[in-house]
């Protein structure tokens, strides 16, 4: 029997495979193939190659039972320590020769002091104590080495770049950065102490300044924490920042603003969160408190509708008001849930990702009014923060998965062209966040079972029954890629390290469904079909063992590859295959938990896994360790 084109035979096939295998163990193996599928064998004829001839396995070394392949946990987050400047080096330089005259100047370059006067004030730095980071600390030593001359004095006081540097850093806040990590104290003027003192607090004001703007640049461009030393959950390549390069582009521009803007990430979703934010920190707190467990049916009545229907009708934007404005303003005194409001409640679920039944819950109230405006400010700040994470352009075209929100998004020249609902990682098992380029779409997959799996769900069940991979269409294959029987293999010798490959034929009950999309990472994680149809009627949808499965993967397929869904349908009926993604395409297995429409518009979602209050401890500990610098 085929099984394309047969999708509505898959249930009832697997309920009998079930029935068949009897009754041992039967609610272990019940929650097992609801999962992962199984019980039935998938082997088309000239389709797939057939079974080698059984042979026996037996393990040299007996191994532990009950071990089980650990999830990645959280740190605690810890900031590197700030080190003192050593300022020896530079005390100890030879006074530089004074230039020629009528050396030519580049003439977008307004000269600082001269070089003979910074090399007068450095004994202003004999006793000075400035900490910062340590690679900040060794930027700043070996740049004003190389080049000892002021870039934030001219004369006797702080010069026009340096006013600009400290607007910008005096803004921190608007970013969601906290100002007081930038604060450098200015200088009096020089008429309020002596020469010498006035000398010492300029060059003290340079170093300071110097250490400062680095700092800025450093975490408008990669963020204050390191996201990697949260948890193996995350991962990021670094963004190498050249620091002595950026001091000497500051030394030799006027456009210090521009310069230390264009640090941050440049964008779109960026400015619609930082908009965000200061709408959020003008706003006053919501006066409207609807009850949390409100549940309201069509046709009933509560006196907390009026309330949400107010909340609704206060945030309508053009289309919404469009459709629904006429209503609103006739209906939105009315304590009795009446059918015209229906498509209201419906519209305003479907763009939380919600399913759209018309029924009020929890989760309704939630999304209109449960989130107050001090949690709103620490969404936006985090997702800002992770932003500071990607790259500055985010491309185009890209997939874009945000797991708080359940969704996926092929976006193409600014058009979100697909929006498809996902299922993501279970809170025992959950979804990294990291990004990575998409390379190939595989029709009809085979599912390679991670070990972790392999360990941790199907062990305990082949102890007792190892022939059950045979019966239930997966191969086993050991280190040279050679075909075993499952029954010839004493699973009972083994730990955490199962010397065996394990994969799932292409099948109706195949966990991959009918089709994968891979980028490879080391997380095994890519986007796929799943036959559990169902769980896409949910609104939380973390229930996956950490891959991301798609409500309509056929849609996605056929964007990444730039062809129809027509083109993936035919590939299908050929049975298993793969095609290579030819266009650079990233992908962002993101969270974000306040994240930008196509319009601008900030929507927010439940911190699944409550990574928020992670990076919240996270930017506490670098606080603490920058609070006593000076």
């Amino acid at each position: 029997m085929k099984f394309l084109g047969s999708k509505n035979l898959a249930m009832p096939i697997a309920l009998a495979a079930v029935l068949a295998l009897g009754q041992q163990q039967a609610s272990a193996q019940g929650l097992f193939d609801m999962l992962f599928g199984g019980g039935i064998r998938h082997n088309p004829q000239n389709e797939f190659p057939p079974a080698p001839k059984p042979h026996k396995i037996r393990p040299a070394v007996p191994g532990e039972g009950g071990v089980r392949i650990s999830s990645p946990t959280y740190n605690t987050y810890k900031a590197d320590r700030l080190v003192r400047v050593d300022f020896k080096s530079l005390l100890g330089a030879p006074q530089p020769e004074a230039p020629q005259t009528g050396t030519p100047q580049n003439a977008a370059y307004v000269p600082p002091a001269s070089s003979a006067a910074f090399h007068d004030a450095l004994a202003g730095l004999s006793d000075y104590e400035l900490f910062a980071e340590p690679d900040i600390a060794k930027a700043l030593i070996a740049y004003y080495s190389a080049n000892p001359d002021f870039i934030w004095v001219s004369g006797n006081e702080p010069n026009s770049r340096a006013q600009d540097a400290l607007r910008v850093l005096g803004e921190a806040a608007t970013y969601g950065l906290t100002p007081a990590d930038y604060t450098v104290d200015v200088p009096a003027t020089a008429t309020s102490a002596t020469p010498e003192d006035h000398m010492k607090q300029l060059v003290r004001f340079e170093m300071a300044l110097s250490a400062r703007v680095l700092r800025y640049a450093h975490d408008a461009q990669s963020g204050r924490v390191d996201p990697n030393r949260m948890t193996e959950y995350y991962d990021f390549p670094a963004k190498p920042m050249d620091m002595q390069a950026a001091l000497k582009t500051l030394a030799h521009t006027q456009e210090v603003r521009t310069y230390l803007e264009s640090r941050h990430p440049q964008s779109p979703e960026y400015q619609a969160l930082r908009v965000e934010l200061e709408s959020l920190q003008a706003s006053e707190e919501s006066e409207i408190v609807v009850d949390p467990k409100l549940k309201l049916k069509p046709g009933e009545s509560s006196p907390e509708l009026p309330k949400l229907l107010t909340i609704i009708a206060r945030n309508l934007d053009d289309e919404m008001g469009g459709n629904y404005g006429e209503i609103l303003a006739r209906l939105g005194k009315s304590e009795v849930y009446e059918p015209e409001l229906v498509p209201v409640i419906k519209a305003v679920q479907k763009r939380a990702g919600m399913k759209d039944d018309g029924v009020i819950g929890p989760r309704t109230v939630a999304s209109l009014a449960g989130t107050s405006k001090a949690d709103k400010i620490v969404k936006v700040r985090a997702a800002l923060e992770e932003l500071r994470w990607l790259p500055s352009d985010l491309g185009s075209p890209r997939v874009f998965i945000n797991q708080p929100a359940f969704t996926a998004s092929y976006i193409d020249n600014g058009e979100e062209k697909l929006k498809t609902r996902a299922v993501i990682g279970r809170t025992t098992n959950q979804t990294a966040f990291f990004y990575d380029q998409i390379k190939q779409v595989d029709f009809h997959p085979y599912w390679g079972v991670p070990q972790s799996i392999i360990v941790n769900e199907m062990l305990p069940r082949l102890r007792g029954d190892p022939g059950y991979l045979d019966r239930a269409g997966y191969e086993v294959t050991d280190a040279h890629g050679k075909r075993i029987p499952s029954a010839d293999v004493d699973w009972g010798a083994y730990g955490a390290k199962i010397p065996f490959n394990v994969r799932q034929q292409p099948s109706e009950a195949n966990a991959l469904g009918e089709l994968k999309i891979l980028f490879p990472n080391k997380h095994a994680i890519y986007m796929h079909d799943t036959p559990q149809k169902s769980f896409f009627a949910r609104d939380m949808r973390a229930l996956s063992h950490g891959c991301i499965r798609l409500q309509d993967p056929r849609g996605m397929a056929a964007a990444v590859l730039g062809t129809s869904v027509d083109y993936v349908a035919d590939k299908l009926k050929q049975g298993h295959s793969t095609e290579n993604v030819t266009r650079v395409i990233p992908v962002y297995v993101a969270y974000f938990t306040a994240w930008p429409d196509m319009s601008g518009k900030v929507e927010y979602f439940d911190d699944v896994y409550d990574r928020d209050s992670k990076l919240t401890q996270a930017l506490d500990a670098t606080e603490a360790v920058r609070s006593p610098s000076t």
